[in-house]
């Protein structure tokens, strides 16, 4: 009879032991799919080391003490600064980090002049960088982030919702400006992250290749007269940035990560794709950028910074048109 139980015992925890490898096989996919139906258009927090992140209002309050945070504001009218500002502020106006290059106008100014303005406004190695800006402005605050990820810094963090979210959350504004020290800024410039124009080159109509513009569709179509050549790369996707927030409401909100994920699979985004994001002169492009790479994981995506301002005097093709 004990035999009996025995066997009977070692049958009953052999059968619950298949039953709960089969649940926790499961129970990762459930998990997947439950993430990407409910993913956040806003991460609660931002950790050092990982990349562009997205913040809420609610993050900036419970880190407002810290003492290794850094708070850019880079919305371009000081007179916008000086009305009102998330208290710890800096101001630089995004437009600060760029100029003419001798051939070119507005691209990125050299890596030792960008070292200065970070050193200038306090980010030392150290630094947890937050950036925001206001009305259409998140281009810029994404700029910025994307150059301090490009100079080799770990920990810049863009506020979602910007200025006019952090101010409809009721988190205490200031008109007093910081005091603070010029800081410690090692620049460790990441190629890796953007692309050339002789790449460009190589890359158009390459399998396994896409470039995403974000410019308004008219620009894209060659359809306003702006440059010497207007259009677009021949193959290139229109997605005008603006599809990534919610719009007229606040640019600054990013829409549900879901919602940008079906919006980028409806237009055969591929996350095994080499993915170019382009755009007018290498500042739309870095919100989508950022989006893609940290938002939705997409492993291989980087910037084209000469844009269309330089493509479009390279001799290089030219389409026009809605494109793919």
């Amino acid at each position: 009879m004990l035999r009996t139980a025995t066997r009977s015992v070692r049958s009953w925890v052999t059968r619950h032991l298949r039953q709960l490898q089969a649940v926790l096989l499961v129970l990762p996919v459930a998990l997947l799919g439950l993430s990407l139906t409910h993913a956040p258009a806003q991460p609660a927090k931002a950790a050092s080391g990982v990349g562009i992140q997205f913040v809420s209002p609610d993050w900036v309050s419970a880190h407002a003490e810290d003492a290794n945070l850094r708070i850019l504001d880079v919305r371009i009218a000081p007179f916008a600064y000086f009305s009102g500002h998330i208290p710890g502020a800096v101001h630089i106006p995004d437009n600060a980090f760029r100029g003419p290059d001798g051939k070119l106008p507005v691209q990125y100014w050299p890596n030792d002049k960008l070292q200065s303005l970070f050193q200038q406004v306090g980010v030392t190695d150290d630094s947890q960088v937050l950036i925001y800006s206001d009305g259409n402005d998140v281009l810029g605050a994404t700029m910025v982030a994307y150059l301090l990820e490009r100079a080799g810094h770990p920990g810049a963090a863009v506020l979602n919702g910007g200025f006019k979210g952090y101010q409809a959350a009721g988190l205490p504004v200031t008109k007093e400006f910081p005091a603070y020290e010029p800081g410690r800024f090692t620049l460790k410039d990441d190629p890796s992250l953007r692309v050339t124009l002789e790449e460009v080159k190589n890359l158009i109509g390459k399998a396994g290749v896409t470039f995403v513009d974000p410019r308004p569709a008219d620009l894209f179509a060659g359809d306003v007269d702006i440059w010497a050549r207007n259009g677009h790369i021949p193959g290139a996707k229109n997605i005008p940035w603006p599809t990534f927030t919610i719009g007229e409401e606040n640019f600054h909100q990013l829409k549900p990560l879901a919602e940008i994920q079906a919006l980028l699979d409806e237009r055969g985004v591929k996350k095994e794709d080499q993915i170019i994001v382009t755009c007018s002169t290498g500042r739309e492009a870095t919100l989508q950028y950022a989006v893609l790479k940290y938002q939705l994981g997409y492993p291989n995506v980087r910037v084209y910074e000469g844009s269309w301002t330089e493509y479009q005097q390279s001799g290089l093709p030219v389409e026009t048109g809605p494109g793919a």
